[in-house]
Protein backbone atom coordinates (compact mmCIF):
# COMPACT_ATOMS: atom_id res chain seq x y z
CA UNK A 1 0.00 0.00 0.00
CA UNK A 2 2.98 2.31 -0.65
CA UNK A 3 3.84 2.36 3.05
CA UNK A 4 7.24 4.13 3.30
CA UNK A 5 7.76 3.04 6.91
CA UNK A 6 7.88 -0.72 6.46
CA UNK A 7 10.88 -2.27 8.15
CA UNK A 8 12.13 -5.73 9.03
CA UNK A 9 13.05 -4.98 12.67
CA UNK A 10 11.38 -7.01 15.38
CA UNK A 11 9.32 -5.11 17.94
CA UNK A 12 11.02 -4.59 21.31
CA UNK A 13 9.13 -2.82 24.11
CA UNK A 14 12.35 -2.09 25.98
CA UNK A 15 13.75 -0.08 23.05
CA UNK A 16 11.94 3.24 22.45
CA UNK A 17 12.86 3.12 18.77
CA UNK A 18 11.41 -0.37 18.34
CA UNK A 19 8.50 -0.23 20.80
CA UNK A 20 5.09 -0.82 19.28
CA UNK A 21 2.55 -0.07 22.07
CA UNK A 22 -1.24 0.04 21.68
CA UNK A 23 -1.24 3.71 22.75
CA UNK A 24 -0.29 4.53 19.14
CA UNK A 25 -4.01 4.08 18.45
CA UNK A 26 -4.93 6.75 21.03
CA UNK A 27 -2.12 9.32 21.03
CA UNK A 28 -2.60 12.96 20.14
CA UNK A 29 -1.35 13.64 16.61
CA UNK A 30 -2.40 17.27 16.12
CA UNK A 31 -0.98 18.37 12.77
CA UNK A 32 2.09 16.15 12.91
CA UNK A 33 2.81 12.84 11.27
CA UNK A 34 0.14 10.19 11.91
CA UNK A 35 1.29 7.39 14.20
CA UNK A 36 -0.45 4.06 14.20
CA UNK A 37 -0.37 0.51 15.43
CA UNK A 38 0.27 -2.00 12.63
CA UNK A 39 -0.13 -5.76 12.53
CA UNK A 40 2.21 -8.25 10.88
CA UNK A 41 1.80 -8.66 7.13
CA UNK A 42 -0.09 -11.52 5.47
CA UNK A 43 3.05 -13.52 4.83
CA UNK A 44 1.36 -16.77 5.89
CA UNK A 45 -1.40 -16.54 3.30
CA UNK A 46 -3.72 -18.46 2.77
CA UNK A 47 -3.81 -18.85 6.56
CA UNK A 48 -6.17 -16.09 7.78
CA UNK A 49 -4.65 -12.86 9.07
CA UNK A 50 -6.55 -12.29 12.33
CA UNK A 51 -6.22 -9.65 15.04
CA UNK A 52 -8.33 -8.70 18.06
CA UNK A 53 -8.34 -5.23 19.62
CA UNK A 54 -10.10 -5.08 22.99
CA UNK A 55 -11.07 -1.96 24.96
CA UNK A 56 -11.97 -2.49 28.64
CA UNK A 57 -13.24 0.10 31.12
CA UNK A 58 -14.09 -2.15 34.10
CA UNK A 59 -17.19 0.01 34.31
CA UNK A 60 -20.52 0.29 32.56
CA UNK A 61 -20.39 2.95 29.84
CA UNK A 62 -23.33 4.43 27.92
CA UNK A 63 -22.50 5.38 24.32
CA UNK A 64 -23.57 8.91 23.37
CA UNK A 65 -22.06 9.25 19.87
CA UNK A 66 -20.60 7.19 17.03
CA UNK A 67 -17.66 4.84 17.53
CA UNK A 68 -15.06 5.81 14.91
CA UNK A 69 -12.04 3.65 14.00
CA UNK A 70 -9.45 5.12 11.62
CA UNK A 71 -7.41 2.74 9.48
CA UNK A 72 -4.27 3.74 7.60
CA UNK A 73 -3.58 2.14 4.18
CA UNK A 74 -7.01 0.60 3.70
CA UNK A 75 -10.00 -0.50 5.74
CA UNK A 76 -10.52 -4.24 6.43
CA UNK A 77 -12.68 -6.10 3.93
CA UNK A 78 -14.12 -8.21 6.78
CA UNK A 79 -14.37 -7.32 10.47
CA UNK A 80 -16.87 -7.38 13.30
CA UNK A 81 -17.51 -5.35 16.43
CA UNK A 82 -18.46 -7.15 19.64
CA UNK A 83 -19.60 -5.90 23.05
CA UNK A 84 -19.64 -7.21 26.60
CA UNK A 85 -21.88 -6.17 29.48
CA UNK A 86 -20.10 -8.24 32.13
CA UNK A 87 -16.46 -7.13 31.92
CA UNK A 88 -15.50 -9.52 29.16
CA UNK A 89 -16.92 -12.75 30.58
CA UNK A 90 -19.38 -13.06 27.69
CA UNK A 91 -19.39 -11.38 24.27
CA UNK A 92 -22.19 -10.54 21.85
CA UNK A 93 -22.11 -9.31 18.21
CA UNK A 94 -22.61 -5.54 17.87
CA UNK A 95 -22.18 -5.05 14.12
CA UNK A 96 -20.73 -6.93 11.12
CA UNK A 97 -18.69 -5.31 8.35
CA UNK A 98 -17.84 -6.89 4.98
CA UNK A 99 -17.41 -6.12 1.30
CA UNK A 100 -19.93 -8.94 0.72
CA UNK A 101 -22.14 -9.55 3.77
CA UNK A 102 -23.85 -12.61 2.34
CA UNK A 103 -20.56 -14.31 1.52
CA UNK A 104 -18.83 -13.38 4.78
CA UNK A 105 -21.63 -13.75 7.35
CA UNK A 106 -24.65 -15.20 5.46
CA UNK A 107 -26.54 -11.96 6.16
CA UNK A 108 -28.09 -9.45 3.76
CA UNK A 109 -26.45 -6.02 3.79
CA UNK A 110 -28.50 -3.38 5.63
CA UNK A 111 -28.10 0.28 6.58
CA UNK A 112 -28.80 1.70 10.03
CA UNK A 113 -30.83 4.56 8.58
CA UNK A 114 -33.27 2.03 7.12
CA UNK A 115 -34.14 0.55 10.54
CA UNK A 116 -37.49 1.27 12.18
CA UNK A 117 -38.54 2.10 15.74
CA UNK A 118 -39.15 -1.59 16.43
CA UNK A 119 -35.76 -2.68 15.06
CA UNK A 120 -33.48 0.14 16.27
CA UNK A 121 -31.41 -2.30 18.32
CA UNK A 122 -31.03 -4.88 15.54
CA UNK A 123 -27.54 -6.28 14.93
CA UNK A 124 -26.85 -5.90 11.21
CA UNK A 125 -24.16 -6.28 8.56
CA UNK A 126 -23.08 -3.27 6.53
CA UNK A 127 -21.02 -2.99 3.34
CA UNK A 128 -20.61 0.80 3.58
CA UNK A 129 -17.15 0.73 5.14
CA UNK A 130 -15.52 -2.32 3.58
CA UNK A 131 -15.63 -1.92 -0.17
CA UNK A 132 -12.58 -0.40 -1.84
CA UNK A 133 -13.31 3.26 -2.54
CA UNK A 134 -10.16 3.92 -4.54
CA UNK A 135 -9.22 6.83 -2.29
CA UNK A 136 -6.87 7.04 0.66
CA UNK A 137 -9.25 9.53 2.24
CA UNK A 138 -11.69 6.72 2.98
CA UNK A 139 -10.14 5.66 6.28
CA UNK A 140 -12.89 5.46 8.90
CA UNK A 141 -15.21 2.67 10.01
CA UNK A 142 -18.20 3.67 12.14
CA UNK A 143 -20.70 2.18 14.52
CA UNK A 144 -23.56 4.63 13.96
CA UNK A 145 -24.98 5.54 17.37
CA UNK A 146 -26.40 8.88 16.22
CA UNK A 147 -28.29 7.29 13.32
CA UNK A 148 -29.96 4.91 15.76
CA UNK A 149 -30.84 7.81 18.08
CA UNK A 150 -32.25 9.65 15.05
CA UNK A 151 -34.83 6.90 14.52
CA UNK A 152 -36.62 8.34 17.58
CA UNK A 153 -35.28 11.92 17.82
CA UNK A 154 -35.31 12.86 14.13
CA UNK A 155 -32.38 13.45 11.74
CA UNK A 156 -31.13 16.52 13.66
CA UNK A 157 -31.76 14.92 17.09
CA UNK A 158 -34.15 17.73 17.98
CA UNK A 159 -36.89 15.55 19.49
CA UNK A 160 -34.81 14.22 22.40
CA UNK A 161 -37.89 13.88 24.62
CA UNK A 162 -39.13 11.08 22.36
CA UNK A 163 -35.72 9.38 22.55
CA UNK A 164 -35.69 9.55 26.36
CA UNK A 165 -39.23 8.16 26.51
CA UNK A 166 -38.24 5.25 24.25
CA UNK A 167 -35.09 4.55 26.27
CA UNK A 168 -37.31 4.12 29.33
CA UNK A 169 -40.06 2.09 27.69
CA UNK A 170 -38.54 0.01 24.86
CA UNK A 171 -37.29 -3.32 26.12
CA UNK A 172 -33.53 -3.73 25.80
CA UNK A 173 -32.96 -0.37 24.07
CA UNK A 174 -31.04 1.27 26.93
CA UNK A 175 -28.86 -1.83 27.37
CA UNK A 176 -28.10 -1.85 23.64
CA UNK A 177 -26.09 1.35 24.06
CA UNK A 178 -24.40 0.13 27.26
CA UNK A 179 -21.03 -1.66 27.31
CA UNK A 180 -18.24 -2.57 29.71
CA UNK A 181 -15.92 -3.73 26.92
CA UNK A 182 -15.64 -3.46 23.14
CA UNK A 183 -13.75 -5.83 20.86
CA UNK A 184 -12.83 -5.39 17.20
CA UNK A 185 -12.20 -8.66 15.41
CA UNK A 186 -10.21 -7.98 12.23
CA UNK A 187 -10.80 -10.94 9.91
CA UNK A 188 -9.46 -9.94 6.46
CA UNK A 189 -7.29 -6.92 5.53
CA UNK A 190 -7.77 -4.41 2.72
CA UNK A 191 -6.98 -5.86 -0.71
CA UNK A 192 -6.78 -2.66 -2.70
CA UNK A 193 -9.86 -3.52 -4.70
CA UNK A 194 -8.26 -6.62 -6.26
CA UNK A 195 -7.65 -10.25 -5.45
CA UNK A 196 -4.77 -11.36 -3.21
CA UNK A 197 -1.46 -11.05 -5.03
CA UNK A 198 0.79 -13.78 -3.66
CA UNK A 199 3.95 -12.01 -4.83
CA UNK A 200 3.03 -8.88 -2.82
CA UNK A 201 1.85 -10.27 0.52
CA UNK A 202 3.79 -7.56 2.37
CA UNK A 203 1.12 -5.11 1.13
CA UNK A 204 -1.62 -6.66 3.28
CA UNK A 205 -1.88 -5.76 6.99
CA UNK A 206 -4.01 -3.82 9.50
CA UNK A 207 -2.95 -0.33 10.60
CA UNK A 208 -5.05 1.55 13.17
CA UNK A 209 -4.22 5.20 13.88
CA UNK A 210 -7.18 6.22 16.03
CA UNK A 211 -10.11 4.77 17.99
CA UNK A 212 -12.71 7.20 19.26
CA UNK A 213 -15.41 6.08 21.68
CA UNK A 214 -17.71 8.81 23.01
CA UNK A 215 -19.75 7.92 26.06
CA UNK A 216 -20.49 8.58 29.70
CA UNK A 217 -20.35 6.55 32.87
CA UNK A 218 -23.53 4.64 33.54
CA UNK A 219 -24.68 5.84 36.96
CA UNK A 220 -28.38 4.91 36.64
CA UNK A 221 -29.20 8.66 36.63
CA UNK A 222 -28.02 8.92 40.25
CA UNK A 223 -24.87 10.96 39.55
CA UNK A 224 -23.75 13.97 37.50
CA UNK A 225 -20.03 13.26 37.82
CA UNK A 226 -17.75 10.28 37.22
CA UNK A 227 -14.12 10.30 38.41
CA UNK A 228 -11.11 8.00 38.26
CA UNK A 229 -10.48 6.54 41.73
CA UNK A 230 -8.39 3.63 42.95
CA UNK A 231 -7.59 2.53 39.42
CA UNK A 232 -11.13 2.58 38.07
CA UNK A 233 -13.97 4.89 37.09
CA UNK A 234 -16.42 5.64 39.89
CA UNK A 235 -19.75 7.47 39.86
CA UNK A 236 -20.11 10.32 42.39
CA UNK A 237 -23.43 8.93 43.63
CA UNK A 238 -26.31 11.08 44.83
CA UNK A 239 -29.86 10.34 46.02
CA UNK A 240 -28.50 8.20 48.92
CA UNK A 241 -27.19 5.56 46.51
CA UNK A 242 -23.79 3.86 46.39
CA UNK A 243 -21.74 1.38 44.33
CA UNK A 244 -19.67 1.71 41.16
CA UNK A 245 -22.84 2.34 39.10
CA UNK A 246 -24.91 3.80 42.00
CA UNK A 247 -26.74 0.49 41.83
CA UNK A 248 -27.88 0.13 45.45
CA UNK A 249 -29.09 2.18 48.41
CA UNK A 250 -26.73 3.24 51.17
CA UNK A 251 -26.97 1.53 54.53
CA UNK A 252 -29.81 3.01 56.60
CA UNK A 253 -31.47 4.26 53.40
CA UNK A 254 -33.23 1.04 52.47
CA UNK A 255 -36.79 1.59 53.58
CA UNK A 256 -37.83 0.87 50.00
CA UNK A 257 -36.28 -1.03 47.12
CA UNK A 258 -33.59 0.64 45.01
CA UNK A 259 -34.72 1.99 41.63
CA UNK A 260 -32.78 3.62 38.81
CA UNK A 261 -33.47 7.27 38.15
CA UNK A 262 -35.90 7.91 35.31
CA UNK A 263 -36.08 10.31 32.37
CA UNK A 264 -39.83 10.33 32.99
CA UNK A 265 -41.96 12.25 33.62
CA UNK A 266 -40.57 14.80 31.19
CA UNK A 267 -38.97 17.27 31.26
CA UNK A 268 -37.24 16.82 34.63
CA UNK A 269 -37.54 13.09 35.24
CA UNK A 270 -37.65 11.41 38.62
CA UNK A 271 -34.62 10.75 40.89
CA UNK A 272 -36.24 7.77 42.65
CA UNK A 273 -34.03 8.52 45.65
CA UNK A 274 -33.41 5.99 48.40
CA UNK A 275 -35.20 6.90 51.65
CA UNK A 276 -33.98 6.64 55.24
CA UNK A 277 -35.76 4.42 57.73
CA UNK A 278 -36.47 7.42 59.94
CA UNK A 279 -37.83 9.64 57.17
CA UNK A 280 -41.45 10.49 56.55
CA UNK A 281 -41.49 7.68 54.05
CA UNK A 282 -40.12 5.29 56.67
CA UNK A 283 -42.98 6.06 59.09
CA UNK A 284 -45.76 3.75 58.12
CA UNK A 285 -47.20 5.50 55.07
CA UNK A 286 -49.50 3.30 52.97
CA UNK A 287 -50.59 5.95 50.46
CA UNK A 288 -54.25 5.27 51.13
CA UNK A 289 -54.05 1.66 49.94
CA UNK A 290 -54.26 0.19 53.45
CA UNK A 291 -55.50 1.32 56.85
CA UNK A 292 -53.66 -1.30 58.90
CA UNK A 293 -50.00 -1.73 59.80
CA UNK A 294 -48.04 -4.50 61.47
CA UNK A 295 -44.68 -4.52 63.27
CA UNK A 296 -42.29 -7.33 62.27
CA UNK A 297 -40.08 -7.86 65.29
CA UNK A 298 -37.11 -9.76 63.82
CA UNK A 299 -36.82 -7.29 60.90
CA UNK A 300 -37.51 -4.24 63.09
CA UNK A 301 -39.80 -2.72 60.47
CA UNK A 302 -43.41 -1.62 60.29
CA UNK A 303 -45.29 -2.78 57.21
CA UNK A 304 -48.70 -2.11 55.68
CA UNK A 305 -51.18 -5.01 55.72
CA UNK A 306 -53.69 -6.06 53.03
CA UNK A 307 -52.74 -3.50 50.37
CA UNK A 308 -55.62 -2.64 48.01
CA UNK A 309 -55.88 -1.24 44.47
CA UNK A 310 -53.52 -3.93 43.12
CA UNK A 311 -50.59 -2.65 45.20
CA UNK A 312 -48.10 -4.51 47.37
CA UNK A 313 -44.93 -3.87 49.40
CA UNK A 314 -44.00 -2.54 52.81
CA UNK A 315 -45.75 0.75 52.05
CA UNK A 316 -48.08 -0.47 49.28
CA UNK A 317 -45.68 1.37 46.97
CA UNK A 318 -45.25 -1.41 44.38
CA UNK A 319 -47.70 -3.04 42.01
CA UNK A 320 -48.87 -6.63 42.26
CA UNK A 321 -47.57 -9.15 39.74
CA UNK A 322 -49.53 -8.71 36.55
CA UNK A 323 -49.74 -4.91 37.05
CA UNK A 324 -47.37 -2.00 36.46
CA UNK A 325 -46.98 1.56 37.70
CA UNK A 326 -49.11 4.24 36.05
CA UNK A 327 -46.48 6.94 35.45
CA UNK A 328 -49.11 9.67 35.19
CA UNK A 329 -50.64 8.87 38.60
CA UNK A 330 -49.40 9.72 42.09
CA UNK A 331 -48.67 6.95 44.57
CA UNK A 332 -51.90 7.65 46.48
CA UNK A 333 -54.08 7.36 43.35
CA UNK A 334 -56.44 4.36 43.28
CA UNK A 335 -55.44 3.83 39.64
CA UNK A 336 -51.71 3.85 40.32
CA UNK A 337 -51.38 0.25 39.10
CA UNK A 338 -52.46 -0.79 35.60
CA UNK A 339 -53.03 -4.36 34.47
CA UNK A 340 -50.30 -5.70 32.16
CA UNK A 341 -52.72 -7.44 29.74
CA UNK A 342 -49.94 -9.55 28.26
CA UNK A 343 -50.96 -11.63 25.28
CA UNK A 344 -51.41 -15.14 26.68
CA UNK A 345 -49.90 -16.80 23.61
CA UNK A 346 -47.07 -14.41 22.78
CA UNK A 347 -45.81 -13.72 26.33
CA UNK A 348 -43.93 -15.91 28.79
CA UNK A 349 -46.34 -15.05 31.62
CA UNK A 350 -48.82 -12.35 32.64
CA UNK A 351 -46.20 -10.16 34.36
CA UNK A 352 -44.61 -7.07 32.81
CA UNK A 353 -41.83 -4.62 33.70
CA UNK A 354 -42.19 -1.16 35.23
CA UNK A 355 -43.13 0.39 31.90
CA UNK A 356 -45.80 -2.18 30.99
CA UNK A 357 -43.71 -4.29 28.60
CA UNK A 358 -44.32 -8.02 28.80
CA UNK A 359 -41.63 -10.70 28.49
CA UNK A 360 -42.13 -12.18 25.04
CA UNK A 361 -41.67 -15.70 23.77
CA UNK A 362 -39.23 -16.34 20.94
CA UNK A 363 -40.26 -14.45 17.81
CA UNK A 364 -42.86 -12.26 19.54
CA UNK A 365 -42.52 -8.51 20.10
CA UNK A 366 -44.48 -5.43 21.12
CA UNK A 367 -45.45 -4.12 24.57
CA UNK A 368 -48.04 -6.89 24.98
CA UNK A 369 -46.20 -9.53 22.87
CA UNK A 370 -49.03 -9.54 20.36
CA UNK A 371 -46.86 -8.90 17.29
CA UNK A 372 -44.04 -10.81 15.57
CA UNK A 373 -40.44 -9.89 14.86
CA UNK A 374 -39.25 -9.67 11.25
CA UNK A 375 -38.84 -13.13 9.70
CA UNK A 376 -41.68 -14.52 11.88
CA UNK A 377 -45.41 -14.82 11.19
CA UNK A 378 -48.38 -14.98 13.57
CA UNK A 379 -50.61 -18.03 13.78
CA UNK A 380 -51.68 -18.54 17.38
CA UNK A 381 -48.13 -17.52 18.30
CA UNK A 382 -45.06 -16.46 16.33
CA UNK A 383 -43.38 -19.03 14.11
CA UNK A 384 -40.22 -18.57 12.01
CA UNK A 385 -40.81 -18.02 8.32
CA UNK A 386 -40.57 -21.18 6.26
CA UNK A 387 -39.77 -19.03 3.22
CA UNK A 388 -39.24 -15.39 2.33
CA UNK A 389 -37.77 -13.26 -0.44
CA UNK A 390 -34.33 -12.78 1.09
CA UNK A 391 -32.74 -15.84 2.70
CA UNK A 392 -35.29 -18.65 2.49
CA UNK A 393 -36.10 -18.74 -1.20
CA UNK A 394 -38.40 -21.35 -2.69
CA UNK A 395 -36.37 -23.25 -5.26
CA UNK A 396 -37.08 -24.74 -8.68
CA UNK A 397 -39.84 -22.24 -9.47
CA UNK A 398 -41.75 -22.70 -6.20
CA UNK A 399 -43.76 -19.79 -4.76
CA UNK A 400 -43.84 -18.65 -1.14
CA UNK A 401 -47.32 -18.56 0.40
CA UNK A 402 -47.63 -16.06 3.31
CA UNK A 403 -44.14 -17.02 4.49
CA UNK A 404 -45.64 -20.28 5.78
CA UNK A 405 -44.86 -22.76 3.00
CA UNK A 406 -43.54 -23.17 -0.51
CA UNK A 407 -46.03 -24.25 -3.18
CA UNK A 408 -43.92 -26.51 -5.36
CA UNK A 409 -44.28 -27.13 -9.09
CA UNK A 410 -44.93 -30.63 -10.40
CA UNK A 411 -41.89 -32.82 -10.02
CA UNK A 412 -40.43 -31.20 -6.88
CA UNK A 413 -41.00 -31.51 -3.12
CA UNK A 414 -39.42 -30.55 0.19
CA UNK A 415 -39.75 -27.53 2.50
CA UNK A 416 -38.16 -25.26 -0.11
CA UNK A 417 -39.03 -27.41 -3.17
CA UNK A 418 -35.38 -28.42 -3.18
CA UNK A 419 -35.95 -32.15 -3.87
CA UNK A 420 -36.78 -33.75 -7.19
CA UNK A 421 -39.58 -36.28 -6.86
CA UNK A 422 -37.82 -38.46 -9.40
CA UNK A 423 -34.79 -38.78 -7.11
CA UNK A 424 -36.94 -39.71 -4.12
CA UNK A 425 -39.58 -41.97 -5.65
CA UNK A 426 -39.19 -43.61 -9.07
CA UNK A 427 -42.95 -44.14 -9.24
CA UNK A 428 -43.49 -40.35 -9.25
CA UNK A 429 -41.37 -40.14 -12.40
CA UNK A 430 -43.28 -42.95 -14.06
CA UNK A 431 -46.58 -41.09 -13.54
CA UNK A 432 -45.30 -37.67 -14.68
CA UNK A 433 -46.59 -36.13 -17.95
CA UNK A 434 -44.92 -37.75 -20.91
CA UNK A 435 -44.36 -40.96 -18.95
CA UNK A 436 -47.79 -42.46 -19.42
CA UNK A 437 -49.77 -40.43 -16.82
CA UNK A 438 -52.85 -38.46 -17.87
CA UNK A 439 -53.34 -34.73 -17.31
CA UNK A 440 -56.20 -35.52 -14.92
CA UNK A 441 -53.87 -37.69 -12.84
CA UNK A 442 -51.28 -34.88 -12.70
CA UNK A 443 -53.90 -32.30 -11.64
CA UNK A 444 -55.14 -34.58 -8.86
CA UNK A 445 -51.56 -35.10 -7.73
CA UNK A 446 -50.99 -31.32 -7.45
CA UNK A 447 -54.23 -30.91 -5.48
CA UNK A 448 -53.23 -33.72 -3.15
CA UNK A 449 -49.80 -32.15 -2.64
CA UNK A 450 -51.34 -28.79 -1.75
CA UNK A 451 -53.80 -30.40 0.65
CA UNK A 452 -51.01 -32.40 2.26
CA UNK A 453 -49.01 -29.18 2.69
CA UNK A 454 -51.90 -27.61 4.59
CA UNK A 455 -52.26 -30.67 6.82
CA UNK A 456 -48.51 -30.74 7.54
CA UNK A 457 -48.72 -27.16 8.68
Amino acid sequence: MENPYLCSDECDASNPDLAHPPKLMFDSEDEGLATYWQSVTWRRYPEPLLANITLSWNKSIELTDDIVITFEYGRPTIMMLEKSLDNGRTWHPYQYYADDCMEAFSMPARRVRDLSTTSANRVLCTEEYSRWAGSKKEKTVRFEVRDRFAIFAGPDLKNMDNLYTRLESAKGLKDFFTVTDLRMRLLRPALGGTYVQRENLYKYFYAVSNIEVTGRCKCNLHANLCTFKEGSLQCECEHNTTGQDCGKCKKNFRSRSWRAGSYLPLPNGSPNACAAAGSAFGNCECYGHSNRCSYIDFLNVVTCVSCKHNTRGQHCQHCRLGFYRNSSAELDDENVCIECNCNQIGSMHDRCNETGYCECREGATGPKCDDCLPNYYWRQGCFPNVCDDELLLCQNGGTCYQNQRCICPVGFKGVLCQQSRCEVDKKDCDSAPGAGGSLATVALGVLALQLRGWVDL
